[in-house]
């Protein structure tokens, strides 16, 4: 069974990243903390299927040395997302330097066995079986049994069907699992020639009650397969029966009909086989089982000897094939033009969900229907989803180009912001004269030893209490005082009552305020040692500013070019894999367009045969 890429690839970077993306898994585990915000910035975007700008930050980060704590997980994220835009070849160095250091086994064998689904999906089945041989341990059970039916489908593909019979044929169980190996055991033994004992997988495949969609379009193809076999090994009663347990209305339906109908051709049963034929007229010009079809009921109808039906059968075949012709030229040519894919992205939103993007709608028009038949094909799908990311990073340069006039505009702000605020703080600078206040802290330092070594307490005084303390000098030195009078004695008492209050008050606060002082002294030194540090700074800003303004206008105003440079190298690769898909769409056309010639050229000698038969029959008559 072959999962979906997109299913693929998601799975291989939901199991690698494990520990951080179990929780959005909803798997119950603990969730782990992001250390490093730039990782976590690239998760967030992640999450939100934003993988470009993922992408983006993490290789940023990854160059600037930003994720010291997620390395190892920053790198499975990043391969993870490569993958999700083809990058196989990066994703796969990637894991192959991690497998090459100390990762734990289980990551290990995980990281081995999606590396082979990778090698697988691009074709390369030596690599993919190499990396299978690496798993060491056992994986989870489902991984485990998707890894033993791919090295079988890596065997069948290669052509060594004894090989993938081997590792199919111990497969126990009813499972899913057990019937797709079932499956391509039988088809294994098919294409070596074992057809019978193909037919008892086969039928047992074709007889199973299905639950599902899926297991009814495995139980189809199964019956499918097991009739074609019989068919060509000449076994046409047998290859009715598992024919016809083919659903009218599943994806298989016109194949099973056309078989029926050749199966009873084969048995001479004519009218019969008209029944599931006539069926199949009204289907799908497109498929090749309605073409073959369209000549197969004529073919009867001349067997039944209708020979005017037959005829008019033929004619109506090689109209339809002509008119169908036509409109594959007409495809053909839209085609050529590229407008044909243009109409994929013309209304599909800015975002980057990479490989996992699928078309919602599909364009409106006549050519629409073939669409079908290419997306079909898985090489052409992936192709289209590459155009439609170089498309998606083509609009995303243009839009980082609108945004680099905007960044010129914000760094000439600052620049004449700068320019303007520079004159005037050289002026502040020049009147802050550091070196004098340092000077001057320093004499207070001194003058405040001095006091305290002197016991000066008066030199510690408020303004209030030295004025008071020169009032009471001043009364103390009046003449009058020195008269030896009783009231003059009575007065000096007084003041020297008051002068020894205050200087009892002046010498109790002494060490309190000394404290105060020398403490706010020690803020003011700490103040100038920032101030000094400032000082420094802004010189150094002064200078370096410059250099930095001159860099960053160099790396704003080199963007536009290498952008520009950037887009013409998308350009050159979406016209590449524009021309590829147009390989690929109409190399299918041509061929569709091939097998309907062929069918007319069929019909109309057919047709010219019947004439003859018809104009001998009337010559006879005559």
């Amino acid at each position: 069974m072959r999962a979906s890429r997109s299913s693929i690839l998601r799975l291989c970077v939901l199991f690698l990243v494990a520990p951080l993306a179990a929780q959005a898994a909803g798997n119950g585990a603990d969730p782990v903390v992001v250390e490093d915000p730039q990782y976590g910035e690239a998760l967030f975007h992640f999450y939100q299927e934003d993988y470009v700008p993922a992408i983006v930050r993490l290789l940023v980060a990854r160059e600037q040395n930003r994720l010291p704590e997620h390395a190892d997980e920053a790198d499975l994220l990043l391969a993870g997302m490569y993958l999700s835009y083809g990058h196989h070849l990066e994703a796969a160095e990637i894991f192959e330097r991690l497998l090459s250091g100390n990762v734990s086994p289980d990551i290990r064998d995980r990281t081995w066995f999606f590396l082979a689904k990778i090698w697988y999906q691009r074709g390369y089945l030596d690599k993919s079986q190499e990396a299978l041989a690496n798993i060491a341990g056992e994986l989870p059970e489902n991984l485990q049994n998707e890894a033993a039916m791919l090295g079988a489908q890596i065997q069948i593909d290669a052509g060594n069907f004894d090989r993938a019979i081997a590792r199919l044929g111990n497969w126990d169980g009813k499972s899913e699992w057990a019937r797709y190996a079932m499956f391509n055991t039988g088809v294994a033994l098919v294409r070596s020639g074992r057809i019978e004992e193909a037919r008892a997988l086969l039928d047992e495949l074709g007889n199973l009650e299905p639950y599902n969609e899926e297991t009814a379009a495995l139980r189809d193809k199964a019956n499918v397969a097991l009739g074609y076999a019989l068919l060509k090994d000449g076994q046409p009663v047998a290859a009715k029966i598992p024919l016809q347990r083919v659903r009218l209305e599943g994806p298989f339906s016109n194949k099973a009909l056309l078989g029926v109908g050749w199966a009873d051709a084969e048995m001479s049963s004519y009218r019969r086989a008209l029944v599931p034929w006539m069926e199949l007229r009204g289907r799908d010009l497109l498929d090749s089982a309605v073409q073959e079809a369209l000549l197969a009921i004529p073919y009867a109808m001349a067997k039944l000897d209708s020979i005017s039906q037959a005829a008019d059968h033929y004619l109506n075949a090689i109209e339809a094939f002509h008119e169908e012709s036509d409109r594959l030229d007409k495809a053909i040519a839209l085609i050529e033009s590229g407008d044909f894919f243009e109409q994929f992205i013309a209304d599909d939103p800015l975002n980057s969900s990479g490989w996992y993007w699928n078309p919602q709608e599909l364009p409106a028009g006549p050519e629409a229907r073939y669409l079908f038949h290419l997306l079909a094909k898985h090489q052409f799908q992936e192709g289209l989803k590459n155009y439609r990311d170089l498309d998606y990073l083509d609009r995303n340069i243009e839009y980082w180009l609108q945004n680099i006039d905007v960044f010129e505009n914000m760094l000439e702000t600052r620049m004449q912001a700068f320019a303007g605020r520079l004159p005037q703080t050289r002026d502040a600078l020049e009147r802050a004269d550091i070196d004098r206040m340092v000077s001057r802290k320093l004499d207070f330092d001194t003058t405040l030893n001095n006091i305290e070594d002197s016991h000066d307490w008066l030199a510690l005084a408020s303004t209030s209490e030295f004025d008071l303390w020169g009032e009471i000098a001043t009364i103390e030195n009046t003449p009058a005082l020195q008269s030896g009078l009783p009231e003059a004695d009575e007065v000096q008492d007084k003041i020297d009552l008051l002068k020894g209050v205050l200087q009892w008050e002046l010498e109790r606060d002494f060490r309190e305020r000394l404290r105060k002082v020398r403490r706010n002294l020690n803020m003011s030194g700490e103040a100038l040692v920032e101030t000094q540090r400032s000082r420094r700074q802004i010189d150094e800003t002064m200078r370096s500013e410059p250099l930095r303004f001159q860099a960053l206008s160099d790396r704003v105003y080199g963007l536009a070019p290498r952008l520009e440079s950037t887009r013409m190298q998308i350009a050159d690769a979406r016209l590449r894999q524009r021309e590829f898909l147009q390989t690929i769409a109409v190399g299918e056309l041509q061929a569709q367009k091939e097998r309907l010639d062929i069918y007319s050229v069929q019909a109309r000698f057919a047709l010219a045969a019947i004439y003859d038969i018809a104009s001998s029959g009337e010559e006879g008559s005559e």
